[in-house]
């Protein structure tokens, strides 16, 4: 071996140009490395918005005056970008994330939230995660969300917020404007068109009684509930076609994420493609998914397979527009909030309602109480809730995994067991549980302490650093495996836990091949 004071030969002259970049003082030029004609992995990503039209089919809307009219459904993408173009044989792979009963699919999915540290602020993002790591997504706006169309007369007019509600003996106090109905008042609130003040377990949310409507009550001009399961699983499989033409991925199939009602959404698409499901859909990705168990309600609630089936009083609701809240804040348990340390980014909430209120610029003129001034509010479309139980999820095939955060509030996370154990057709099922996911968890951080647990033998799933940077990494790096390979943590099936550091161990699964 040559010392740094003995003369070098020409290989290692040229070897210490290559290394250094300079030009070695015997005169030998010095090697530089040929520009890379392609790209194995992405240098960045690329975000776009587009439009998909179609014309809404006879009959499948509660209210059929919408039959026949064009309509839009707005989606937004995030996709790796190689500078120097993908090279041949790199494999592309695509997903369709759909959004739950509130939040637009790109504030949902693509929340931008600027620091100092991450001025672009994509570091929470979820789409950006898996851009980054080779996947291109796309997250619709489903009919009567954000940017997608919500019918002039339909969710635009608000007349068709709600009114007050029936008395005690069905009498109505306004009948020059009518009375309202609501299968929930928790989630579709009477008496909107006024001002809604709350109903003692949720904080008051402005109505329409200043801003737009001053102080006057009008009739419907819609008086039905917008929406169905088969609605919005029209708009997912039209989705899915797209994703499958644009990205042109691997074996012509994409996979599917359901967030929240997101996901009793996806399983309605996928339960009406049937065995033509494994033509498309390449795996099933649930995130806080909505299934049986609702809160605060005890032991199991099966909802039938078809809306026929729901009882009269499930199918009430007299009213297509609701005024709703952001979420992003939700909380955990209020014994887990001094457990829970950094779970919600500071001002990440915030920079969710500036998001959902700049994709809802009529909303955001709407609500207050200063006719100059108003406060903004967002829109949501009431619906019916069918189609998501055992039975349906005994016919699935396709792989799953079911994420759930343990310390969800808005879903009872014993939602993902439920799952997990009626999923008697897929042999390659997984269901991860976090410590300290709330509801957003997909957004969700850690600080102080609790983030290492000081055991440099254990790393953070899908983490190089010994520090757990939150919630929002796991369920992207779980994301990520799942979509390419189809596994987590190298396992194709099993119930895996995470603690407040994010270190993962698996139980004893019942039900996994052996």
């Amino acid at each position: 071996m040559y010392s740094m004071s003995a003369p070098r030969s020409l290989l290692a002259t040229a070897v210490f140009a290559a290394v250094s970049g300079r030009v070695d003082p015997v005169g030998v030029a010095p090697l530089v490395r040929a520009a890379p004609t392609c790209d194995r992995a992405p240098t960045g990503v690329e975000a776009s918005d587009y439009n998909l039209d179609f014309v809404v089919p006879p009959h499948l809307m509660p209210d059929t005056r919408f039959d026949g009219r064009p309509a839009t459904i707005r989606v937004h993408r995030v996709a790796p970008a190689y500078a120097h173009g993908r090279c041949p044989g790199v494999q592309t792979t695509a997903m369709v994330l759909v959004h739950g009963r509130s939040i637009p699919g790109s504030a949902t999915f693509d929340l931008r939230h600027p620091t100092t540290q991450d001025p672009g602020g994509g570091a929470i993002s979820l789409q950006e995660a898996l851009a980054r790591s080779g996947i291109d997504t796309f997250a619709p706006d489903l009919l009567g969300y954000g940017k997608s169309t919500r019918f002039a007369d339909g969710l635009d007019d608000p007349a068709n917020a709600s009114l007050p509600g029936f008395g005690a003996d069905n009498s109505c106090a306004t009948p020059e404007v009518g009375c309202g109905r609501t299968r929930n008042a928790g989630i579709f609130p009477l008496n909107q068109q006024a001002r809604y003040l709350g109903d003692g377990k949720n904080p008051p949310v402005d109505g329409l009684g200043v801003n737009p409507l001053h102080g006057e009550l009008r009739k419907h001009t819609s008086g039905h509930y917008f929406a169905t399961a088969d609605v919005w699983a029209r708009d997912i499989l039209q989705v899915i076609d797209d994703a499958i033409a644009k990205a042109r991925p691997r074996a012509g199939k994409v996979a599917v994420l359901g967030y929240s009602l997101g996901g009793a959404r996806v399983a309605r698409a996928l339960y009406r493609l049937g065995e033509h499901a494994r033509r498309k859909v390449s795996r099933i990705l649930l995130l806080a998914s909505v299934f049986n168990r609702l809160p605060g309600v005890p032991g199991d609630v099966n909802l039938p397979t078809e809306e026929a089936d729901l009882p009269d009083v499930e199918k009430s609701t007299s009213f297509p527009l609701a005024i709703g809240r952001t979420g992003g804040g939700d909380g955990v348990p209020p014994d887990r909030e001094s457990v829970c340390t950094g779970r919600v980014p500071v001002g990440g909430p915030q920079d969710l309602q500036r998001q959902v209120l700049d994709l809802d610029p009529l909303g955001k003129s709407w609500g207050g109480s200063d006719s100059a001034h108003p406060s903004g509010v967002f829109r949501l479309p009431t619906f019916t809730n069918y189609g998501w139980n055992p039975a349906v999820a005994a016919t699935f095939t396709v792989p799953t995994l079911i994420l759930q955060g343990s310390d969800d509030l808005a879903n009872p996370p014993a939602n993902a067991d439920n799952i997990f154990d009626s999923l008697t057709g897929v042999a390659n099922t997984v269901m991860v549980k976090i410590e300290c996911g709330g509801h957003f968890m997909h957004s969700e951080g850690c600080a102080d302490a609790r983030c290492d647990d000081h055991n440099d033998a254990t790393i953070p799933y899908g983490q190089t650093a010994q520090t757990w940077l939150g919630p929002h990494s796991t369920v992207a790096a779980a994301l990520t495996e799942w979509v390419e390979h189809g596994t987590f943590d190298r396992e194709e099936c099993g119930r895996f836990t995470f603690n407040a550091s994010g270190i993962a161990a698996q139980g004893a699964t019942a039900g996994c091949p052996a």
